[in-house]
Parts: structure tokens; sequence; C-alpha cells
């Protein structure tokens, strides 16, 4: 963010954000008629001519807080609409710009010069009144942009005013994920736990010797329950793998290099390939182990590019 970015800011005071716009309707009953019933409005004399004249009235008036009702434009309009004041871009820009992209509004404070009567055709402008300086809230850091809406009827005559007030904000950064935690049992328990030692264990059968992984209760060559386990030295090459795109886990940073690695030791397992760009991979090459402490709870292996002298 540029150091003169509140004071770029301060300069669209007072600019135009939307010129004189009309309403595309006269002030009518059914608009009316709908509003009352959306709201549960039952005064008569948004509805009834005979009774608003017994108020005094020269006949029916809308509610006045259908006041920003009559211009608004509908989707279509913003859809397939005219390009924004410069005013208004330039505003955009300059909250983007200071990284300011989230929005939600806060307030809305109208105020009425006389009812609108059926018939009445309204404009509106608006303008830039007010950019304040940088806040702290709890959605983010951000300034609270308010601007003035100016309704007139068809002599020019100001019939309402319209503050509107929308924070644009920086959010904080979300921590980062936690990586998704293994599923634990009595077979494999001993491997995550020596994975916390910096420990990379091989399970061997006691009876023949075969190694085997991932851990499970017994042999898949003789069927012995007899096990005990040897260290691997953590030098391997890579058998396969794969570059993940998507979906995209939190956690992890993407592109994903995921590769199945034959260990010196002559058994396989699945690791992420680190310090390397996914183009640079090669079945065959030469890694190496590289531990991930992913929090307190966690440490799991991984696999860099062997350094020259180290197999």
């Amino acid at each position: 963010m540029t150091p003169d970015l509140t004071q770029r800011l301060q300069a669209l005071v007072g600019r135009e954000l939307v010129p004189a716009t009309p309403a595309q309707d006269e002030v009518n009953l059914p608009m009316i008629r709908h509003w009352a019933e959306a709201m549960g409005d039952a005064n008569p004399v948004h509805l009834d001519a005979d009774a608003a004249r017994a108020t005094g009235r020269e006949g029916v008036v809308a509610p006045p807080t259908m006041l920003q009702a009559w211009t608004m434009r509908g989707y279509a309009a913003h859809r397939d609409g005219a390009r924004p004041a410069p005013a208004a871009a330039e505003l955009t820009a300059l909250l983007d710009e200071g990284g300011f992209t989230s929005v939600v509004a806060t307030d809305s404070e109208q105020e009425y010069m006389r009812e609108l009567r059926l018939g009445d055709r309204i404009s509106v402008t608006e303008v830039v009144e007010e950019v304040s300086p940088r806040k702290s809230t709890s959605l983010g850091e951000g300034h609270f942009v308010t601007s003035r809406r100016t309704y007139r009827d068809a002599a020019g005559e100001t019939v309402g005013i319209q503050r509107w007030r929308t924070l644009r904000y920086r959010p904080p950064a979300a921590p980062r994920a936690r990586r998704p935690r293994p599923a634990l049992n009595q077979d494999n328990a001993f491997w995550f736990e020596a994975c916390r030692k910096h420990r990379l264990l091989v399970q061997r059968c006691a009876d023949c010797g075969t190694l085997r992984h991932p851990p499970g209760p017994a042999c898949g060559d003789c069927a012995s329950f007899e096990w005990d386990t040897v260290e691997a030295s953590g030098a391997a090459v890579v058998h396969t793998y794969t570059v993940v795109h998507h979906p995209q886990v939190p956690a992890f940073d993407y592109p994903l290099t995921v590769a199945v690695v034959e260990l010196a030791e002559g058994t396989r397992l699945i690791a992420e390939l680190v310090g390397t760009a996914p183009g640079e991979v090669r079945i065959g090459m030469d890694v190496e182990l590289q531990w991930i402490d992913a929090d307190a709870e966690l440490t799991i292996p991984a696999f860099r590019p062997a350094r020259a002298g180290s197999s």
C-alpha cells in the first residue's frame, strides 16, 4: 500500500459516483401495494385515497422507506448497463490497490423532505461524502466510505437524502490449516511415533525377514505375526509420481508433487516430494529423506533431490 493512499482517497470526497439517474417508473399504486404487503405496512394512507384525504393529504402517498426503491435499476441494468462513473472506478481501484477488496454494508440513513405522491417521477445523484482514515475492525482493517444520494422530483426539488455507508476492508490472513491427521491403530502407531523422533522405520517379519510397508499385523509371505523393525537410511529413488493441482486442501501448497519412492532397503512408500519443481522430477531420480514437522503432534517423512555425495 502506498503511503499516500489515504490522501488519494480523501481527494475523491465530493466526486460524483452516480450521475443524475431518473426512475424507470412514476410513483404508482401497484408498486406501493407490493411494498406494503412485503413489509407488513398496514397504514391505509398508502393504499386508500379516502383514508389519505381524511388525514389532510391530497391522496395516496408512498411509504417514505420506499425512497431508494423507485430508482433501483434491477439485475438486467447492472448486467448490461453503463460503465461506472470515473470516480466510482477510481475509488474501487484505489481500495483494491490497498488490498481492501472485501465489502460489507454497515448502515443507511434516510432524511425525507416531503412524501411522494402518485405520479411523481424522481431521480437520484450520488457523491462521495466521506472516506474515513484506516480503521481496525473485527472484520479486518479498512475504510468506511459514506456516499450521499440526493433524490429530486421532476421540478428539481429535493425530496429525500440517503447516506449509504460501507466498510471496504482487507480480511486478516487466515491461520494455516493443519495437515490431515493420520488414522492411528495398533498396527501403525509405532511408525508415526518413530517419525516424531525423526526415525524412518520399516517393519520386518521376525521369522522370514521380509520387509513390508505400510505396517500390518501379519507377514504377506509367511503369515507370521511376529515382527520387528529396521531403520531406513533415507536414501531412495523415485518409482513414480503425480503432480496434484486440484482439488486443493488448504494445508498444502500447490502444485503438490506426490511420489512413490523406493527405499534403499527395498520397500516403497508414498510421500511428498519437496525442494524441486514438478517439471524437474524424473522416474529413477535419486532422493533423500527430509522431515516435515507439521506441528507439535505430527511429523511425516518427505523426500528431496539427493545432494551430491549424499548417497
